[in-house]
């Protein structure tokens, strides 16, 4: 018998004493060419060991392949905090991360499907109107001519004429964008009012503001005359004028008109990056409307005239993806066969991973996570390279229990490919198929960072971890659920896919809104329930922080500190923010100092002036309860919910706001956590704490069990009690069967996704719903219940 080839001997990863972030020094070896699951309740590190020690540092090494000129182009990766990795493959992670939100980024460009049907119409479009530019709505037609002169010596010279132009696709009055905005001058300003009566009601537009100087003293307008007297010309110049140079006291300045001056200042960004109260008023001040030129399809009139057979590129961006696909494959053109097998594959590739309801003109902002997440797997289905090691971040997210399975043998397909799949997940029903399970834990934060388990499905089962005793959870229908308060009648409700839908959704209990992805929950319960003073809504849009936010300042919480510790020592706020006047004059505040090395990854060393904890000296020396401003911030909740609570430190309202932090099972978090730290579920459920400290009847949450381990969803049905209890209605948009169970009324919509769906399917109890069992919910609730 031949001896094993020693190249067939490297089968496994091997990682020994890693580090990074909460990890305990933990050493695995994972087998290659198989499916592992890492499962742990929310903080236990799992992406610390998946995304931040290994697929971190097989990116890394790639990245030194490269020659040292295109390193520069490459962000520096620090090498993770680990002593040895063995066995890397090239990775490929994909992760929860939502697709950039830039309004000109649709499903068709993050795919590269549109390119393929800009190529498809350029050669088989009639009428012919340009190459692929010109079915762009990226690209702005272009004209210019003018001329050269050419030198040819002896004084000799030659002028030529010369012009250019190019075709783009590009609506000329909305740029691409499908929407017009349109300002409601009434919400920036009291026109009653003169500049000298400080009549803006724009953030940061204070009368004595260098902003509003500028425009006042600008010389173009009286101060004392009211904005509403104004004639025409002063009228153009306070809200449209070009910018033009004035001097005030002695300093040049630019003035510019109020309304492009917004533009550029609030309306250029991405509104989820905005301030709270920024949103709030951009929300208020602009209306986005659909071009009334491109009727919202972003191409011009000439690239709309262009079809092959009735169907022009908009058309065909406006349909499913589904019936796209099945358009294609009518298409008989020999000269582009190659191209048309390549759209198909990918057109087949969304229908296959379940989106064949979304189309291609769909925004990439408006995609929930598991919606992005699912998009960029279409270009690994199809891939002929194998030994990859594929890293998913929790594939089930925003899957009806109906998707899961499809969602199975994506991964089961990848793996049976010869690839390292590793997965990090929650649900049962993914843990199920994984070939082998890594559990980590026991808790979360500094609780957790170690390995409980590792081997089979059975062995995990029969494990005393905390997934091990919760793996075969299921909830119980309750015996009695409560009765309603009132309605909420919803009619005629036709956004997206929704069917001129009627249904009245019943306060002061606890309303579920499921059906499987697509269905129609979002279009329903965000696009038909009015976002008045009284609805708290939490979305899944990612909460966004650097390195300097963390727990205290995201909630609100370091305002009350601030101002406790400045009334105490008789001294000024600022002080006791790293970011403001208390920072440490060494670090600036950030706690580390960082050295540029060029193309070698940057060293981050602790700060020794301040050893980490990001103040000034003197800032320390202020005390509030006997702790000085970086000992609170390095407290866990639970620690600073007890010293809020009484005392010397007795602050209310910082009391109020780490309470709701334990309550949704963050008690084990430090208020000063850099953000960038936390896991999805633990940001997941530090939106839902701050949100709970909005003043509204109706809470609106949208999949709270994202990123949350079996053992976490119990917490989070204790929490939803409460605040029904207290009085408020909940109105919850969740595939979780435990969450289902537990409602007290419970709305399905269907029967299918995209135009198969949008119909509600039934309405009443969850007890119900199981003795109907003629919906998809209802099977797969049935089984969970009786399981």
């Amino acid at each position: 018998m031949t001896e094993p080839h020693v190249a067939d001997s490297h089968d496994l990863i091997r990682v020994h004493g890693a580090r990074e972030n909460n990890l305990k020094d933990v050493s695995i070896e994972i087998p290659k060419r198989r499916l592992t699951v890492f499962t742990g309740v929310s903080g236990s590190g799992k992406s610390s060991l998946v995304f931040d020690t290994i697929a971190a540092e097989s990116q890394r090494l790639i990245n030194e392949t490269y020659s040292a000129f295109l390193q520069g182009f490459m962000p520096n990766l620090a090498r993770p905090e680990v002593d040895v990795l063995d066995g890397l493959t090239t990775a490929i992670t994909v992760d929860q991360q939502r697709m950039g939100s830039d309004p000109r980024s649709t499903v068709g460009t993050a795919t590269d499907a549109n390119a393929m049907l800009r190529i498809l119409f350029s050669r088989l479009g009639k009428p012919h109107i340009g190459p692929p530019a010109a079915y762009s709505f990226n690209v702005a037609s272009v004209s210019a001519s003018g001329g050269f002169t050419i030198d040819r010596g002896a004084d000799k010279t030659k002028t030529e004429k010369v012009s250019f132009s190019r075709t783009g696709g590009m609506c000329t009055h909305c740029e691409g964008r499908g929407t017009v905005s349109d300002i409601d001058l009434t919400q920036l300003f009291d026109d009653s009012k003169s500049l000298s009566e400080d009549p803006f009601t724009i953030p940061t537009y204070t009368g004595d503001g260098w902003v509003v100087r500028v425009i006042a003293e600008s010389g173009f307008f009286d101060k004392e005359k009211p904005i509403r007297k104004y004639t025409k010309k002063e009228r153009h110049d306070f809200l449209y004028r070009e910018p033009t140079k004035v001097k005030i006291n002695g300093v040049n300045l630019t003035y510019e008109g109020l309304i492009p001056k917004l533009q550029k200042t609030f309306l250029s960004k991405d509104r989820e990056s905005m301030q709270p109260h920024i949103r709030a008023f951009v929300d208020r001040a602009v209306t986005f409307a659909r071009c009334p030129d491109c009727d919202g399809t972003r191409l011009s009139e000439l690239a709309r005239s262009s079809k092959i057979g009735k169907i022009n590129i908009a058309d065909a961006c406006a349909m499913e993806i589904r019936d796209l696909a099945e358009w294609a494959r009518g298409l008989k053109e020999p000269s582009v066969a190659p191209l048309l097998a390549k759209l198909r594959h990918t057109l087949d590739s969304f229908v296959e991973i379940g989106l064949g309801y979304l189309s291609l003109d769909r925004a990439s902002g408006t995609l929930s996570g598991g919606e992005a997440q699912r998009t960029k797997m279409i270009r690994h289905l199809g891939s002929s390279l194998t030994d990859v090691t594929y890293v998913f971040d929790e594939p089930t997210i925003g899957l009806h229990p109906h998707d899961i399975q499809r969602m199975n043998n994506l991964l089961l397909r990848l793996r049976d490919k010869g690839n390292t799949v590793l997965v990090v997940e929650h649900k049962p029903e993914t843990i199920a198929i994984a070939d082998h399970v890594v559990d980590l834990g026991p808790g979360a934060g500094t609780a957790g960072g170690t390995v409980c388990f590792e081997g089979t499905l059975e062995g995990l089962r029969g494990s005393d971890t905390v997934t091990g005793r919760h793996l075969d959870d299921r909830a119980t229908l309750k015996d009695t659920v409560r009765k309603a308060t009132g309605t909420l009648p919803i009619r005629g409700a036709g956004a997206n896919n929704l069917q001129d839908v009627d249904v009245d959704i019943p306060l002061g209990v606890l309303t579920v809104v499921t059906g499987v992805a697509g269905s129609g929950k979002s279009s329903l319960v965000h696009g038909s329930i009015p976002s008045d003073e009284g609805v708290v809504s939490v979305d899944q849009t990612p909460i966004r922080g650097s390195r300097r936010s963390n727990p205290a300042t995201y909630t609100g919480l370091a305002d009350p500190i601030r101002k406790a510790f400045a009334k105490a020592n008789g001294v000024k706020p600022a002080l006791f923010s790293a970011n403001s006047e208390g920072a440490c004059p060494t670090c600036n505040g950030a706690g580390v100092i960082y050295t540029d090395l060029a193309i070698m990854q940057s060293v981050a060393t602790t700060c020794e002036d301040c050893e980490g904890k990001r103040f000034d000296a003197s800032v320390l020396e202020y005390h509030l309860g006997g702790r000085d401003i970086s000992e609170v911030l390095a407290m866990s909740v639970t620690e600073a919910e007890e010293f809020f609570r009484a005392g010397e430190a007795r602050i209310p309202a910082a009391h109020k706001i780490v309470e709701r932090m334990a309550d949704v099972g963050l008690g084990y978090l430090t208020l000063g956590q850099p953000l960038t730290t936390l896991s999805g579920g633990e940001r997941q459920r530090l939106k839902l704490a701050t949100h709970m400290g909005d003043k509204g009847g109706v809470y609106v949450l949208d999949e709270p069990t994202t990123g949350l381990h079996l053992a976490d969803v119990q917490q989070l049905l204790g929490l939803l009690d409460r605040l029904v209890d207290s009085g408020k209605s909940v109105i919850v948009i969740e595939h979780h069967q435990a969450v289902m169970a537990h409602a007290d009324w419970i709305i399905d919509l269907g029967p299918g996704a995209g135009h198969d769906g949008g119909r509600i399917v039934f309405e009443g109890t969850p007890a119900d719903l199981v003795a109907d069992g003629s919906t998809l919910t209802g099977e797969h609730l049935a089984a969970y219940v009786g399981g």
